[in-house]
């Protein structure tokens, strides 16, 4: 038996763990949704903001709290979650994600003010930040590297743009004939599905997580947890409120915000590098090949993600006149492109070389908002939207999957870790860049509408460049091709010999 073959093979068996093809559908499909779910509470409060401002009496300077409050919290939480994720399991994390962000979006959907709005987001993004770390684990842990993991998470990558679509398409339909509270408890119901199915079809990993940290003692490092998440979240509040403050970066309160967050996320990094025994973000994952520059490009990239979307969405309504269905329909080839990438991506992914492909990605992040910033007065959908919208779900798409396939598998021990490392870098710079945008927009308000969103729209353009420079320079990703993995033995078709012969094939 030729031993690539064999590797083969194995990477593209149904796991062990799944008896039946439907327990493994079941499975996928609660990871899938929630994956969704994050996207949908994302993307779909921009389409109501007009009407939040107007029934909540919310102020102009104020309407981008509720927006970035969410990627906020959830930013800041997910390395804990995904320590906890570790330390029990990913089931309990999971499933009490589902609960509490369906919770808060029930309650999200009878605010009555501005205060109560933004502390029901900002609580509502612990929930993502603890089912997309524990989601990420749960499918790392239960996929082998090879074909069908590749498939896998490229499948889950495409929810991406399906869940910003969903959002944008309930919040239009909300806008539109309902009213914007719906938006939140369609999102509850939905959330609602995805925990059903997982308590039906996630299998409970406690015992087997605390039986294999038994002679690790896995802990919490708590102090690194409070100063790493009261950190961010000073610096990130500067970084968002400066555009509206009285006097700009020049505002006490907000330079005080500013220099007191980053003393304590220098704190952060004497305690994790120095005094935790157990650091939330251990120095061994930035000895990782290339691991440094892969995320900080990826940190520009989800900037540029967020940034797009909300100035994709406003230019759309202000500028263009789109009404919220007919932004829906302008929005389908961004997940229709989505399902393609995700149903294709499985099968080239272990074909051609990563980097090709990250490549791809940046280049379609530079062309995704550069048409927005050309376009000329008038500019149709089909000469410039709908090319933005094809780049912009290559980026996403892309970008999401190698992300995910790439540190799950240089990090086997520690799902939890990389899927809270994946969707932090997601969920921080979403928020990070958006204040600056929102800076840009205030700056240049004087020229009018329009060109203060070219000036946002230009300015994502250059964050892009710098991802495609970082991936260019300095990261070089393999194909992602079929690995063995420690307990292979017991679910592989041939026997010990061959995993064995499998190994030394590799080597």
């Amino acid at each position: 038996m030729d031993n690539p073959e064999y590797v083969d093979r194995l990477g593209r068996q149904r796991p062990k763990k799944f008896k039946t093809l439907a327990s493994e559908v079941g499975f996928c499909f609660s990871i899938m949704t929630s994956q969704i779910m994050a996207e949908y509470f994302i993307s779909g409060f921009n389409v109501i903001i007009p009407a939040l401002v107007k029934d909540l009496d919310i102020p102009p300077a104020a309407t981008i709290w509720p927006a970035s409050a969410f990627a906020l919290t959830a930013g800041s939480s997910l390395l804990i979650f995904g320590r906890l994720c570790d330390k029990y399991g990913g089931f309990i994390v999971y499933s009490l994600g589902l609960l509490w962000s369906l919770t808060w979006s029930l309650i999200a959907g009878f605010s009555r003010n501005q205060l109560m709005l933004v502390f029901c987001r900002a609580l509502q993004g612990f929930g993502p930040a603890a089912f997309l770390s524990s989601g990420i684990m749960l499918l790392g842990s239960s996929y082998r590297p090879g074909p069908r993991k590749n498939l896998v998470f490229s499948i889950y990558g495409g929810c991406a743009p399906i869940g910003f679509f969903s959002g944008i398409f309930v919040s239009g339909l909300s806008g539109q004939y309902l009213n914007w509270r719906w938006y939140f408890w369609i999102g509850a119901i939905l959330t609602s599905i995805s925990l059903a199915t997982a308590l039906i079809y996630v299998q409970s990993d406690f015992q087997s997580t605390r039986q294999a940290n038994a002679d690790q003692h896995v802990e919490m490092d708590w102090l690194g947890a409070a100063c790493l998440f009261s950190g961010l979240i000073l610096v990130f509040f500067a970084v968002n409120d400066c555009a509206h403050a009285p006097h700009g970066w020049r505002t006490s309160y907000i330079l005080v915000c500013f220099i007191l967050g980053m003393f304590v996320l220098g704190a952060a990094a004497y305690v994790e590098g120095w005094v935790a025994k157990q650091p939330l973000l251990p120095a061994s994952l930035f000895r990782v090949p290339q691991m440094k520059p892969f995320i900080l490009a990826l940190f520009f990239s989800y900037g540029v993600l967020g940034t797009w979307l909300l100035y994709t969405t406003l230019y759309a309504e202000n500028i263009m006149g789109a009404q919220p269905l007919q932004l829906v329909a302008w929005f389908v080839p961004f997940a229709l492109g989505g399902i393609v990438l995700s149903a294709l991506g499985g099968y080239v992914l272990h074909l051609v070389h990563g980097t090709i492909l990250l490549v791809i990605s940046g280049l379609a992040w530079v062309l995704a908002p550069l048409l927005f910033a050309i376009a000329p007065q008038g500019a149709t959908y089909w000469a410039y939207t709908l090319p933005a919208m094809i780049c912009g779900t290559l980026g996403i798409d892309i970008t999401y999957n190698i992300a995910n396939i790439f540190i799950t598998t240089k990090l086997p021990d520690q799902e939890g870790l990389a899927g809270a490392v994946c969707n932090s870098v997601l969920f921080l710079g979403v928020s990070f860049f958006l204040g600056f945008a929102d800076l840009t927009a205030q700056q240049t308000e004087s020229q009018g509408m329009r060109k203060s969103y070219k000036a946002v729209f230009w300015y994502a353009v250059g964050c892009a460049s710098v991802s495609v420079i970082l991936l260019l320079g300095f990261v070089n990703i393999e194909r992602a091709k079929s690995e063995v993995r420690e307990g292979d033995e017991a679910e592989g078709e041939g026997s010990e010999g061959h995993v064995e012969m499998a190994r030394a094939g590799q080597e």
